[in-house]
């Protein structure tokens, strides 16, 4: 059985090969075998179609590598549609509708969902709607605890 960094290895190296990164792994080991839980990501959304692509290439380089002991499941999965965004990456993000967690309140605020707007320097710009009016704050990125995509509906 290969440790965890040798599994690791194998994992991020396939799926560099078809252009995600490694979010997490986690084996775990139980009565009725092992689990092998891989959280995986990229820039564009992930589909169905792309999990199941990743889990057959992982499949494939298990199957050859054998670097699990005895019997297992193989889970993969996304982050999902809402997944997190480093705040620093978010001057990078104009255009994404987001759900912003501050520090400080805006407007009474400490969560904030909107859109970002194109904005240069250490502080975004945020269109929101406030009682269904339309409002644009400026935030310092220092004021920024977390941040993630959101879905608008």
């Amino acid at each position: 059985m290969a440790g965890s960094e040798e599994l690791r290895k194998i994992v991020e190296e396939e799926l560099g090969k078809l252009g995600y990164r490694l979010h997490s792994l986690r084996l775990t080991h139980g009565k009725d075998g092992s689990l092998l839980r891989i959280e995986i990501d990229r820039e564009e959304p992930i589909s169905l179609e792309d999990i199941v692509e990743a889990s057959e290439a992982l499949g494939r380089a298990f199957d050859e590598k054998d670097p699990i002991e005895g019997a297992y499941t193989l889970d993969v999965s996304s982050l999902g549609a809402e997944k997190p965004i480093p705040v620093e990456e978010l001057p990078k993000k104009a255009g994404a509708y987001v759900l912003l967690s501050l520090l400080h309140p805006v407007d009474g605020e400490n969560e904030l969902e909107g859109t970002l707007l194109p904005m240069e320097g250490d502080s975004l710009l945020l269109e929101w709607n406030r009682k269904g009016r339309k409002k644009r704050s400026e935030i310092p990125l220092s004021e920024v605890r977390e941040a993630r995509h959101a879905i608008k509906f």
